[in-house]
């Protein structure tokens, strides 16, 4: 094995699909916690190669009301100061920014971003995305950028879709998503699918149909250079 990965989610049935299996084949193994079920954090990330927060239906703005989201933020740090790559997924990118001093919030029109939507790179951002593609997204708020970071990807509903900050990364999309775990969302949490910006079950089908093929693609180049950062 090259190294542990850190791998903290926030279900009991939480899966981290795509990259979880793209980092097995890469060689790593997964260290798999849950704090919302009680799983304390590593104090420093001596054991760890990496680190990455998925995402999850609670706000990164509960960090009074749930303690695990407070405990989170306030252990980004320690992932940050190891100078080890650190990777927030939706919530998780969410988390990172709060914890860099940056706003999370709802869209100012209601909007949601729940199915297939466009992101493309900014300039900044081309050395991570070679063009526009089209990525899984579930989440009603988004991040506004730290201002110790830099913009790297843009869309037309939430503006912000991904920002670095010397070795942590966030993004607002779900690469990580198969279509076991779109299935289960959508039947989980189908009174969503009607959420102001939403697509419909059979236009989520038809976009992944259309758009899925790349993301594999998109993912496996992505990790290789996080992990390098």
């Amino acid at each position: 094995m090259i190294g542990k990965v850190l791998l903290i989610v926030h279900g009991a049935g939480s899966d981290p699909g795509r990259v979880g299996r793209q980092l097995k084949a890469m060689g790593y193994a997964l260290d798999m916690r849950r704090p919302s079920r009680g799983d304390v954090l590593p104090a420093s990330m001596d054991d760890h190669a990496a680190a990455i927060i998925f995402g999850g239906p609670m706000s990164a703005n509960d960090d009074k009301t749930l303690e695990f989201i407070r405990t989170e933020i306030e252990w980004i740090p320690t992932a940050l100061e190891s100078g080890k790559p650190f990777l927030g997924i939706c919530l998780g990118g969410q988390l990172l920014a709060r914890a860099l001093g940056a706003r999370v919030g709802s869209h100012p029109d209601g909007l949601h971003e729940i199915g297939y939507y466009a992101v493309r790179p900014t300039q900044a951002g081309r050395y991570l995305f070679d063009h526009e593609t089209h990525f899984y997204q579930w989440h009603g708020e988004g991040f506004d950028v730290p201002r110790s970071a830099t913009l790297l990807a843009e869309g037309d509903t939430f503006v912000n879709q991904a920002f670095a900050c010397n070795n942590a990364y966030a993004i607002q999309f779900h690469p990580e998503v198969t279509a076991s775990i779109m299935n289960r969302w959508m039947t989980k949490a189908a009174h969503k699918l009607c959420f102001p910006g939403a697509q419909s079950r059979d236009e989520q089908i038809r976009r992944r149909d259309r758009h899925e093929r790349a993301v594999p693609v998109w993912l496996r180049k992505f990790l290789e250079r996080w992990l390098e950062s």
